[in-house]
């Protein structure tokens, strides 16, 4: 593995983990994001991905779907349960089964290929201001407790619960939850939510909300918790019952 450090002065040193076998390509991004300020580090395959993820837990991955080894969506599916920062897939497909796949399996985000930096910075940014808090939830419950029915979101802990049993989410999926809990029994746009929690304009055809709202569904509901409570709300957006 390569690592790419920088001075001081630059930003506040997130740490970003590119798996990328194209030579080209990973040169690219590290010239391009190491300008912007990033400690970078590269992997070239995927066959030690998944242990380097978990071993020095960046903060972001930057993960190809194709790679020799171990392919993107082999990688996600090995750390997402025990992996709490954002995984965002690259990709030359423009398969939306290859999309939902990846999404399923807990990616937070996906860029097609052939990647234009500046949108790919746009979308790594989004995903750091979530993980630092970029939207400000304790202002509308003074960082404590949402009930709804049996289930619990712990703002400060960032824990959800339901009658006691942990629920283990991903970041995208509490920071979604926490913003249907937080309006609960009202819709949320689909429009909003991507505004408000992945930090991007919805372009009216993604699925990538469908996919993390559904994950969300099949976990509280393996929890114990009345899933048809959260509804998706045709050509609108999401509701979780508040009863």
């Amino acid at each position: 593995m390569l690592i790419y450090g920088l001075s001081a002065m630059e930003t506040d040193k997130a740490h970003l983990l590119i798996v990328e076998d194209d030579e080209q390509l990973a040169e690219l991004l590290l010239e391009y994001l190491g300008r912007q300020g990033f400690e970078l580090s590269r992997l070239a395959s995927g066959d030690v991905a998944a242990e380097t993820i978990l071993k020095t837990k960046p903060d972001l991955v930057i993960l190809d779907l194709m790679l020799p080894g171990a392919n993107g969506l082999d990688v996600c599916r090995e750390v997402r349960d025990s992996y709490s920062g954002s995984i965002l897939m690259l990709t030359a497909s423009q398969s939306e089964a290859d999309h939902v796949a990846g999404l399923e399996l807990g990616a937070d985000d996906f860029v097609n290929k052939p990647i234009e930096p500046r949108v790919l910075l746009a979308r790594i940014r989004a995903q750091l201001r979530r993980l630092n808090g970029g939207w400000d939830s304790k202002s509308d419950d003074e960082g404590g407790i949402l009930r709804v029915g049996s289930l619990q979101v712990d703002i400060a802990s960032r824990d959800v619960s339901v009658e006691g049993e942990l629920v283990p989410l991903t970041t995208m999926e509490f920071d979604v939850l926490l913003r249907l809990a937080l309006e609960a029994g009202s819709v949320v746009k689909r429009d909003e939510l991507y505004a408000q929690v992945m930090g991007i304009e919805y372009d009216g055809i993604d699925r990538g909300m469908d996919v993390h709202v559904s994950r969300i569904r099949r976990k509280l509901q393996r929890a114990g918790f009345d899933s048809s409570r959260l509804k998706s709300v045709r050509g609108v957006g999401y509701l979780l019952a508040s009863r």
